[in-house]
């Protein structure tokens, strides 16, 4: 795995809580391929353990065994710790914040994430609800259709099931195309989806979250 990070800011502490800040991020996740990130405040803002908020970009994210092509991430004002940074403890953020953005999955890291023991419930919810057998075994992105496929026991041939991402209040539906088929994807509370499309070859969601650190 390689990476590339990088921050914008300059001065001692700007560097070392960008460091803290990319630490903190990392530890939270399983992969990250590179991670580019962007503070926004002053130097007094950051004296009085204040953060007007942080841009970030990242490539191959794995978080909770979903594998992200893409995130890209704007969070609300921050309240920092700074003295355990200083000491060369880790960063402490000990209160929510609100994130807002979008993140990108590929049909490959679609596919893998729902093979993944982890995510084998959501994998026979959607083959079942949605094609009569599960689980799924793999997923396609077809110019403007998403394809579910699953193999019924003893059987080569593979059925499919063509397919559209909905936002519908906060959540993510999969409709069928040629039915009034549908299912709705379980979701974090903490979590609401505001448009859910295909576009670039990639699932793209945007919307917004609340983290509790």
């Amino acid at each position: 795995m390689t990476s590339s990070d990088s921050q914008t800011p300059s001065g001692p502490v700007l560097q070392l809580l960008a460091t803290g800040l990319q630490f903190w991020i990392r530890s939270q996740c399983e992969a990250v391929e590179s991670l580019e990130l962007q503070l926004h405040g002053s130097a007094l803002q950051l004296l009085r353990g204040q953060l007007e908020g942080v841009t970030l970009m990242a490539r191959r994210v794995v978080y909770d065994g979903l594998q992200f092509e893409l995130v890209e991430l704007r969070s609300d004002p921050l309240r920092l710790k700074l003295g355990r940074l200083v000491r060369a403890q880790s960063l402490t953020l000990d209160h929510p914040f609100g994130i807002r953005g979008r993140v990108a999955f590929t049909a490959a890291g679609l596919t893998r994430s729902l093979n993944k023991p982890r995510w084998r419930e959501l994998s026979d919810l959607l083959g079942e609800q949605l094609l009569g057998l599960g689980p799924l075994v793999e997923l396609r992105i077809a110019r403007d259709t998403l394809i579910l496929a699953a193999r019924a026991m003893g059987e080569n041939r593979l059925m499919e099931l063509e397919t559209r991402p909905v936002a519908v209040d906060g959540r993510v539906e999969i409709h069928a195309v040629d039915s009034e088929l549908r299912a709705s994807l379980p979701m974090d509370p903490n979590i609401r989806i505001t448009t859910a499309s295909l576009e670039g070859g990639m699932l793209q969601l945007q919307g917004e979250a609340r983290v509790q650190p």
